[in-house]
């Protein structure tokens, strides 16, 4: 099968993909490595060799950093390079910025504010509610 550029994949799915949905007037892709949910050409995680998605971890303590192999793109059980960042916040964010950096730096900034909203969701709150007594009746 020979095989079909990018420019030539994104005009045939762009608008007719399993991927799109619509909410209110706006059209978001579900389509996995495709950091900023977004249909467009440059974020597309299905079209382009070279992609970079976000995760969180599986036992949700951390996130995946997600990239696609140059070898292996037609072999789908080889073709995503997963690494695990379990460490501190800033390291995490440090380790994500220097791996997409040479990789894709047009995506850093995407893949540093996934990694950011994935970090506040699994931040457990520092706040604990009180119980508060009821106060007595006075009549």
């Amino acid at each position: 099968m020979a095989s079909v550029s990018a420019d030539v994949q994104w005009n045939v799915s762009k608008r007719h993909s399993c991927f799109v949905r619509k909410f209110g007037g706006t059209t978001f892709t579900l389509e996995p490595n495709n950091l900023k949910n977004r249909p467009t050409y440059r974020g597309s995680g299905l079209i382009h060799k070279k992609t970079v998605g976000v995760i969180p971890a599986p036992d949700n303590k951390g996130v995946m950093l997600v990239m696609k192999r140059k070898k292996g793109q037609n072999r789908p059980a080889k073709m995503y390079n997963k690494v695990t960042f379990k460490k501190g916040w800033r390291s995490n964010l440090k380790g994500i910025a220097n791996s997409v950096n040479g990789y894709r730096s047009d995506l850093k900034m995407a893949a540093l504010r996934r990694a950011s909203a994935i970090h506040m969701s699994q931040k457990r709150s520092s706040i604990v509610k009180k119980k508060r007594t009821p106060r007595p009746k006075t009549t």
